[in-house]
């Protein structure tokens, strides 16, 4: 899904039909952007997020908010609309706006979302490592739109568009600054400590959590050099990441999804509480080790030379069952293919909307897993999690088979309104996913892939008393994956050093590859106190726990959200692609060797691919996705009924 071109084309007779259809073009005739205003803007936002540090759950609340504050400056001007906070109380906090009249006039509408766009946009990025490039593209959209930049009078009573917009903008600015998030201090965590000391992936194992006896918490990744997933260079030990976001104030959420628990001393407030993850050394060790090494075995996986060929059309993946029913090892390994990978997909007999069945698209397993763990990292272009969902529902918007029909009935809505009305539920739905998500890694400080793996292997292996090495908190042994190095073995050492350790077969890592353009690590036997998850030496993982999965509650929150919103679970057409050139898409090493093509046919299968492609990365083993793709599927619809109120 390429990023469509902005452009700046006017049309005529479009409508400014409400969601109940009470206009119609024959009441209506106005002269309308294409794209809207609202689309230009929210293209800007998508470009400044990616300029800035990679924040998923900062850039979820500033698509909300610039969404809403777009969405509140055109609502307050509309008879069948109610805007969520200019005019109203929400959390506490009011924002009156008095004597606004609803007017047809859209070129009014406009400008006053772009004041707002602007104001936001402006203020929420002007410490942004692209803030330069940021201010000149919004300055550059308002000149374009021939808007005065230098106007920023909120004395909207005695004023216009302009002014309406400034002062709406103001109260989003300070809604922000008692929201809790803690944005006047640069978003700094107040209380939270990790309780487990560093890992330094260069280096063998994960001795820290074993001195420090703690096998269940986040660790703080030390690198010689650290870069965020938008090329930003960032202090070597990054901190957690929001872990006490779920402070934040939310859209849909109330208090009685919520829970508080107390750790350290500190309040830590949860929304939809899973209950607590597989912890090693405890009744559930088993499902901790299993979890763990299965994201080590799918490891194996990304060798495009290994000749194994998968089919990635929607003939053969996609249409999940219904997601286990319970967090137990039983349920887990019935979902999930331990030793082929992925899950209980079964694909579709035929594509309903043209009634012709799916074309098989055969491709190398490695091509295919690599290129999914790199498409859903971060989005095609660093957009983050939430900003990836912004994009690929403007590229829903642009198909030409798509109609601008609420919930897939009524009368054709005109661009500006139908975007304002999309982003701001979107907007909604990334928002409360993130203060979910974050709320629960915060509480939970549950360890990552490369530290957990680490740290069994050094404990040794559970499979068998009788074999070396035996520790019952190690990782278990499986022929093929994950064994014991013989004396023998070319692992040994040359002292034999190495004998009785863990070998994985994996993908062997950043050692391998010195010309990006040029290597492929591939996979193979490795020391499995050296294994990697499928990232770049300067990152490793995101500086934030597992549990539970970010990726998986925005995607299936979105996906929830898309279907109820459009009225239908299909893309338009039945399919969505994004196309692979070979050996021009991969970052961190060359290929994939093959073109291919990602494809869709729902918005839940773009949702659980991006969920499996989190394990394949190495980042998320099967505990942290579920509970995030059962709590995202609340939220997305929790969203679109409270967001609807307001139309």
């Amino acid at each position: 899904m390429p990023l469509a071109k902005t452009t700046f084309l006017i049309i005529a007779g479009l409508t400014l039909a409400g969601c109940n259809g009470s206009d119609s073009t024959e009441d209506i005739q106005v002269q309308e952007r294409s794209p809207s205003v609202a689309r230009q803007w929210n293209e800007v936002l998508l470009n400044a997020i990616r300029s800035d540090f990679a924040r998923p759950t900062i850039h979820a609340r500033n698509l909300f908010h610039i969404s809403s504050a777009m969405y509140d400056a055109w609502a307050i001007l509309h008879k069948d609309a109610t805007p969520y906070l200019a005019g109203a109380t929400v959390n506490n906090y009011q924002c009156d706006v008095k004597g606004i009249s609803a007017t047809t006039d859209i070129k009014f509408q406009e400008e006053a979302l772009s004041y707002a766009a602007y104001r936001l946009i402006d203020h929420r990025f002007f410490r942004s490592p692209g803030a330069v490039e940021t201010q000149t593209n919004v300055t550059n959209l308002m000149m374009q739109l021939g808007f005065d930049t230098t106007n920023s009078a909120t004395d909207y009573e005695n004023g216009g568009a302009a002014e309406l917009g400034n002062y709406i903008a103001n109260c989003y600015i300070e809604y922000g600054l008692q929201d809790g998030s803690n944005e006047q201090y640069g978003f700094n965590n107040q209380f939270y400590l990790n309780e487990n000391d560093f890992i330094e992936p260069a280096s063998p194992g994960n001795p820290n959590a074993i001195a420090n006896n703690n096998y269940n918490s986040w660790q703080p990744i030390s690198l010689s050099k650290s870069i965020d997933q938008s090329g930003n260079e960032v202090e070597n030990t990054p901190p957690f990441l929001s872990p006490e976001w779920g402070n934040v104030l939310p859209f849909s959420m109330t208090q009685d999804s919520s829970v508080t628990k107390i750790r350290n001393g500190n309040e830590y407030k949860m929304y939809f509480d899973p209950g607590s993850p597989p912890f090693l050394g405890t009744g559930s060790s088993e499902f901790y080790q299993w979890n763990f090494a299965l994201v080590s075995m799918w490891s194996s996986h990304l060798d495009p030379q290994d000749g194994v060929m998968i089919d990635i059309s929607p003939k053969t993946l996609g249409n999940n069952p219904a997601l286990p029913s319970t967090n137990s090892l039983a349920a887990y390994q019935q979902f999930y293919a331990l030793n082929e990978g992925g899950d209980s997909s079964q694909g579709y007999d035929e594509n309903p909307i043209t009634a012709q069945p799916y074309q098989e698209q055969t491709v190398p397993r490695g091509d295919y897993v690599r290129a999914l763990a790199e498409f859903w990292a971060d989005g095609p272009e660093s957009e983050t999690p939430p900003g990836h969902w912004f994009v690929i529902m403007n590229e829903v918007f642009d198909h030409p088979l798509f109609e601008r029909r609420f919930a897939g009935s009524g009368d054709i809505i005109g661009p500006l309104e139908w975007d304002v009305k999309a982003y701001f539920a979107l907007g909604a739905a990334m928002h409360d996913s993130a203060i979910a998500a974050w709320s629960i890694k915060g509480y939970y400080d549950y360890l990552r892939p490369v530290s957990a793996i680490r740290l069994m292997a050094d404990l040794g292996q559970s499979s068998d008393p009788a074999e070396a090495n035996y520790h019952a908190l190690g990782i278990p042994l499986s022929d093929g994956y994950i064994e014991l190095v013989n004396s023998d073995d070319p692992l040994a050492g040359t002292q034999q050093e190495n004998t009785g350790k863990i070998k994985v077969k994996a993908w062997r890592g950043p050692d391998y590859i010195q010309d990006t353009s040029q290597d492929v690590a591939g996979v193979g036997w490795i020391l499995a106190e050296n294994w990697w998850p499928y990232q770049r030496p300067s990152f490793v993982s995101p500086p934030f726990s597992g549990f539970i999965s970010g990726h998986s509650t925005y995607s299936r929150a979105a996906a929830e959200l898309l279907t109820r919103f459009t009225g239908s679970a299909y893309f338009p057409g039945g399919m969505s692609e994004f196309t692979i050139a070979a050996n021009e898409f991969l970052v961190f090493e060359k290929g994939p060797s093959v073109d291919l093509t990602l494809q869709w046919a729902t918005y839940k299968d773009a949702s659980d691919q991006c969920s499996l492609s989190r394990i394949w990365g190495g980042i998320h083993p099967p505990i942290d996705d579920i509970p995030g793709r059962k709590i995202g599927k609340i939220i997305g619809n929790n969203v679109f009924d409270k967001a609807t109120s307001y139309f």
